[in-house]
């Protein structure tokens, strides 16, 4: 009799193929343009390093301009360009799948659609986290070394939150400010479920339908609305905080290698004393770089950073001077 295995299912290099692009389709972070590819970061992940030098033009010194004269013994003095240099990580990472774990799959009438839907769902989301992570460092950091420059906090402790702590479309103008006139680069923004309800209570949410008219997406202020409880909520003195952030196009640069097998299928024949289970093994490898800031390595134990690590703030240095050359904004609030 024949059986159906992973190995019937699994072709390695379609497979591959497959989730990569379902991956870019379902993400709300791609399609909103907060995530831009980076052929520089692809480049360089070809390479074996663990961190890449990513150099950026400053912009010019706003230097008052010359008045122009007919003097030919007055010459103007030249202004110049400098330079700084950012740094990025790589992100090796994998996941290991049996075979039970994806009966559910198989009732589909492609199986290995149906597979490649649920892989390509655990990548999204977990690229979703890596995300989030890095900005819990890169905000943490600039409270601490930058005056909290990118940061509107109307956040309580120690006592009940009152309306002025909650989210608020002032609170949140406030917090599009801290960019200046870059304000208007502004795209998409990310907040926790608990934010999004007293949005949607404050009548602040709209929904747009997307390019198929398939689902409705959220919107406010007519930024993309990323709704996800993996946003920070951190409880201090018994009253809850909550990060949303805010993103402008091409906030976070993005690099994607070629892991040297992506996609692989295995077999333990002693598993189930003698039963046999199968695997499948999926591997990714990402750079995701917050533009204007460099990773610094120092506390880093593994080839590549955790996400526990990408949260501390020891590992990140502001490299733009000028604040509105990021285009990232974070507001907090108590609801």
């Amino acid at each position: 009799m024949a059986v159906t295995r992973l190995t019937d299912l699994v072709i390695p290099e379609v497979f591959t193929d497959y989730v990569q692009l379902l991956t870019e389709e379902k993400s709300a972070f791609r399609n909103s343009g907060v995530l831009e590819a980076s052929p520089l970061l692809n480049q360089l992940l070809a390479g074996g390093s663990r961190v890449f030098n990513v150099p950026h033009f400053r912009d010019l010194s706003q230097t008052e301009s010359n008045v122009s004269s007919d003097n030919p013994g007055s010459p103007a003095t030249p202004e110049k360009i400098t330079t700084g240099q950012e740094i990025a990580q790589r992100h090796n990472r994998n996941q290991v799948w049996s075979s039970m774990d994806l009966n559910a799959a198989l009732a589909g009438a492609d199986p290995m659609e149906a597979i490649a839907a649920l892989v390509s769902d655990y990548w999204v989301r977990e690229e979703q986290r890596m995300l989030i992570s890095s900005l819990v460092g890169v905000f943490d950091d600039n409270e601490t070394n930058d005056s909290a420059d990118m940061i509107n906090d109307i956040t309580v402790t120690g006592s009940p939150a009152l309306a002025a702590n909650l989210f608020s479309a002032e609170a949140f103008i406030d917090a599009q400010q801290t960019l200046g006139d870059s304000s208007e680069d502004l795209v998409a923004v990310s907040m926790h479920s608990v934010v999004f309800a007293r949005a949607k209570k404050n009548n602040l949410i709209d929904f747009i339908p997307d390019a198929r008219g398939e689902i409705d997406i959220p919107t406010f202020l007519g930024l993309r609305v990323v709704v996800d409880d993996g946003m920070p909520a951190v409880i201090r003195d018994t009253v809850t905080e909550y990060s949303t952030y805010l993103y402008g196009a091409g906030a976070i640069a993005r690099g994607q290698g070629s892991p040297r097998v992506p996609t692989e299928t295995d077999r333990e024949p002693l598993q189930g004393d003698g039963g046999g289970q199968e695997f499948l093994i999926s591997r990714v490898e990402w750079s995701l770089h917050p533009r204007g800031f460099a990773w610094i390595t120092g506390s880093q134990v593994g080839e590549s950073p955790t996400n526990a690590e990408l949260e501390n703030d020891l590992n990140w240095d502001r490299r733009f001077n000028e604040r509105k050359q990021i285009k990232l904004a974070e507001l907090r609030t108590n609801g």
